[in-house]
């Protein structure tokens, strides 16, 4: 499933954004990826909200949608080529270069269950392993182009919402850090704060983590600025390798300099922006992809993996050329690539060390770290698609980037392991859920009375600010109610080992207690501690009691 939302592609700023769901082949529960860009707008103009796709194409096949005249297309000639001669030649198809194309690599097509999918050059919906799905159908691409208008119930209401909105984001100073500096601008402060892993999330601190900074980026490979529709802030970067012969790169973001190049020690950011370069043209995801080779990395030194397992590959921390040459055998499963690209879980079990394996319910976790801002262990164990940042930020409430706080997400101490931690962390989960349901980019935080009136107004709801936490519960409930069918298990709802072993530096050798926070967050959501079942309760309050 391909989805919009009621806010992508009208004057709302920031609302360019679309989500990606199916069963995950990575984690066999929900699947969900969104990315930004101008695709998802551009699916409205072109006359559809969503796409539904089912079943297997008989060969390689693309999808085009012109002002709503949806066709299949032949993929033969594009399928083997890389995202961006992907994109290129199907914009050329239709003869018109403002089309707007998601598509696969060579990731993609041979099922690499870390495969993103790739838009407008190299924006990724990229987690859970969409683009894995994406090539089971065989569906090398998806282009749209169109001239519709997205309706809009009350114009006027929708221009003054919009207005206030767009003043409410040039006051608020993390979007315009992000302006200035991008997503990799969080660098240095996640490195103050212990945040951004290193070494496989076993080191606190790193003399050499300054070569990686945003500020670093900015004066030594940035071309410019990019944004996605209608976005004020503009976070995305294009940089260059020249070392590698690039002069425009899409990115890095904060997550890909922290996957591809703390996590696996590698100081040397133009090596790092090489291999996020890779990953958006295989089209694989750069936080599984990193966690992965970091994890081969560390079976290494510990002698689990051997010389002659890996084909002579130096797998040692630290060697960028390394990593150079396993995103491509991932994408293409060859060699030790074929194993890796099964995903961290499965290698950890392949070689009967699974408590090694940097996940929670299969997802590798991401660039933030539970023993920097407690809450995050909340988020982590109770996202619908396993170690997700972007399904609770509480790295960002407990800095005060732009907390709900009217809805009871207010910033504490970021080492507190209470019960109301675990509330507040369940209720920022809901408000993230709603911004991945309309669909809304997360770096802009107006507050829920503004946004409230933005979606009244396109919409004709007549919600109150406070209806919003409890749709963002019901879509975490029903979320819910699919992964247990699915057959997650309470169980399974804690960190990895990994993050449960106290670090030098910056954390103190702080652990989260885990009990008390998803305890909390269990509460706040009503579901039922030892089950993990949503209450009858729950789901009357909600609207989703059985038929």
């Amino acid at each position: 499933m391909l989805m919009t939302g009621p806010v992508v592609g009208t004057s709302v700023p920031s609302a360019g954004r679309f989500s990606v769901c199916a069963l995950s082949p990575l984690t066999r529960i929900w699947g969900e990826a969104n990315s930004g860009g101008f695709f998802g707008p551009e699916l409205r103009f072109a006359g559809y909200d969503g796409l539904i796709v089912t079943g297997i194409a008989p060969s390689a096949t693309w999808l085009s949608i012109v002002d709503g005249d949806a066709q299949l297309r032949d993929a033969a000639e594009l399928w083997g080529l890389d995202t961006y001669e992907t994109q290129t030649r199907a914009r050329a198809v239709l003869g018109d270069s403002r089309a707007r194309v998601v598509c696969i690599g060579p990731a993609g097509e041979h099922l690499a269950k870390m495969a993103a999918m790739i838009n407008d050059h190299g924006r990724a919906a990229g987690r859970t392993g969409m683009g894995a799905v994406m090539g089971s159908k065989r569906l090398k691409a998806i282009a749209v182009r169109g001239s519709a208008q997205v309706p809009v119930a009350d114009a006027e209401g929708l221009r003054v919402a919009t207005r206030d909105i767009l003043r409410l984001t040039n006051e608020d100073m993390a979007a315009l850090s992000l302006r200035m500096a991008g997503t990799a601008g969080y660098w240095d402060m996640g490195m103050m704060y212990g945040d951004t892993p290193i070494r496989y999330f076993q080191q606190g601190e790193w003399d050499s983590a300054g070569n990686l900074s945003g500020v670093t980026m900015a004066e030594t490979y940035q071309n410019r600025n990019v944004a996605c529709y209608r976005c004020p802030i503009a976070c995305g970067r294009e940089t260059r390798a020249p070392r590698y012969g690039l002069d425009r790169v899409d990115g890095p973001e904060y997550e890909t300099v922290a996957a591809l190049g703390s996590l696996l020690l590698i100081d040397d950011l133009e090596a790092v922006i090489y291999a996020g370069h890779l990953c958006n043209a295989y089209g694989l995801d750069t936080i599984s992809t990193g966690v992965t080779i970091g994890l081969a990395c560390e079976l290494t030194a510990r002698g689990v993996l051997t010389p002659d397992q890996v084909g002579g590959l130096d797998l040692a921390y630290g060697n960028p050329a390394v990593v150079h040459q396993l995103i491509p055998m991932i994408a293409r499963r060859e060699g030790l690539g074929a194993l890796l690209a099964e995903g961290s879980q499965a290698v950890a079990e392949a070689f009967g060390v699974p408590h090694l394996a940097a996940t929670v319910n299969g997802l590798e976790v991401p660039m933030h770290d539970a023993r920097a801002f407690s809450g995050m262990a909340a988020v982590y164990t109770l996202s619908p698609r396993g170690a997700c940042h972007m399904q609770g930020d509480m790295y960002g409430v407990d800095i005060g980037q732009g907390p709900p706080v009217e809805l009871g997400v207010v910033p504490g101490d970021r080492f507190e392991s209470s019960e109301e931690k675990g509330h507040t962390s369940a209720r920022q989960m809901a408000w993230r859920s709603v911004y991945n349901a309309l669909t809304l980019c997360q770096f802009q935080n107006p507050g829920p009375e503004p946004l409230t009136r933005a979606l009244n107004a396109i919409t004709g709801w007549a919600l109150a600010p406070e209806d919003l936490l409890t749709i963002g519960k019901r879509i975490l409930a029903l979320k819910r109610l699919i992964n247990l069918r699915c057959g997650l298990m309470r169980k399974d709802e804690k960190l990895p080992p990994l993050l449960t072993k106290p670090l030098d530096g910056p954390t103190d050798g702080f652990v989260p207690d885990q009990l008390p926070l998803i305890t909390g967050a269990y509460a706040e959501l009503g579901w039922d501690l030892d089950t993990g079942q949503p209450s009858a309760d729950t789901l009357s309050t909600l609207g989703l009691e059985p038929a």
